[in-house]
């Protein structure tokens, strides 16, 4: 009863308890696509494992630190998990841009059996709206930690959401394929961009918040 009104009532508890499930999720999404991929020969579901599997790196680095010290409590060993976050993001985006460029070169993209489609836009507005809270939320913390692990998120969900609109045009788009590769290549270039950026800012912004203080 204690754990469930801590989790209720205490933020940041509530992060790390969603980090270690996080984790959970992206590992068995790993393992999920790489049988997928090898066992129907797929380069598109190998890509995704691939992505999964820096997610789930870069959540464990975060879970690891979460259980040897108290989040606030030593913010340039933070900052090192952010910063070396925000280089495996930049190394995660090569591996958005495959995906993306198998997408639309290939015109190819997910798809959800009967009414399931309804059920994961819903849920994917819901996490990419709740993300996008968090970042900025969290960031009045002052954990790189826990603004790692809400970029992280945000990064996950943005990939839910391409997946979503790839889904759409399978399920109520028209024939024209032209008009699909112009939609998913837009939207995945616009995604990739966007990560790019979240990954050059987590490795820079440090380096800045670092001269700042020993500037006079």
């Amino acid at each position: 009863m204690k754990q469930i009104k801590r989790l209720l009532g205490d933020a940041i508890f509530r992060s790390e308890v969603t980090l270690h499930g996080g984790l959970l999720g992206n590992l068995l999404y790993v393992v999920l696509n790489l049988v997928s991929g090898l066992l129907y020969r797929s380069a598109w579901f190998l890509s995704l494992a691939f992505y999964y599997l820096l997610l789930s790196l870069m959540r464990a680095m975060l879970v690891q630190y979460v259980h040897q010290k108290e989040l606030g409590q030593d913010i340039p060993a933070e900052t090192r998990r952010y910063r070396a976050c925000g280089v495996l993001l930049l190394f995660m985006n090569q591996a958005l841009v495959g995906i993306v460029i198998y997408m639309a070169a290939g015109d190819r993209g997910f798809s959800y059996p009967g009414t399931l489609i309804y059920a994961m836009a819903t849920y994917t507005f819901y996490i990419t709206i709740t993300a996008i809270i968090n970042v900025v939320k969290f960031r009045k913390y002052g954990s790189p930690v826990l603004s790692a692990a809400k970029i992280v998120s945000l990064t996950a969900a943005l990939v839910s959401m391409l997946s979503l609109e790839t889904a759409m045009l399978s399920r109520f788009g028209s024939e024209d394929h032209r008009f699909r590769h112009i939609m998913t290549a837009s939207s995945g270039g616009s995604v990739c961009v966007i990560v790019l950026v979240m990954a050059v800012f987590m490795i820079i912004r440090p380096k800045r918040n670092e001269k700042r203080r020993l500037s006079p």
